[in-house]
């Protein structure tokens, strides 16, 4: 890609094994990758605890934004996948965590798996570069 499309990358990126970008710039948008529960090491945190997989999926995100020159404020849509509806309520109380108000524009979808069989969600983002 030419112009004004660029790759954000990560030193020691835990995303390289799957041949998967952290995240591209876009003009004045940053497309992040799915991120989740896996730690500077290609580790997976907390397995069987979500609220343990949440804080590392958001400790992610804001890895990456910051690589960007981003950050959580500048979020503007967010698409979650979680693999059990039932923690829709903890996810409603991570975007009063994470975001302030005016809150992003927002996706939740369930699904039957993720990538890893560990993995209890996975969250892209957009933001303001």
């Amino acid at each position: 890609m030419t112009g004004r499309a660029k790759p954000i990358t990560l030193p020691n990126d835990p995303l390289a094994p799957y041949c998967i970008a952290p995240a591209w710039q876009v003009g004045d948008l940053v497309f992040l990758s799915g991120q989740a529960s896996i730690d500077e090491n290609g580790a997976i945190v907390g397995p069987g605890d979500f609220d343990a997989q949440l804080a590392q999926t958001f400790a992610n995100i804001e890895t990456v934004l910051a690589a960007a020159g981003s950050d959580l404020s500048k979020v503007v849509k967010v698409t979650i996948y979680l693999t059990d509806m039932a923690n829709f309520s903890k996810n409603v109380e991570a975007r009063r965590r994470w975001f302030t108000p005016p809150y992003p524009a927002d996706t939740t979808l369930e699904v039957r798996a993720l990538a890893l069989p560990e993995l209890m969600l996975e969250i892209d983002v957009i933001a303001a570069a």
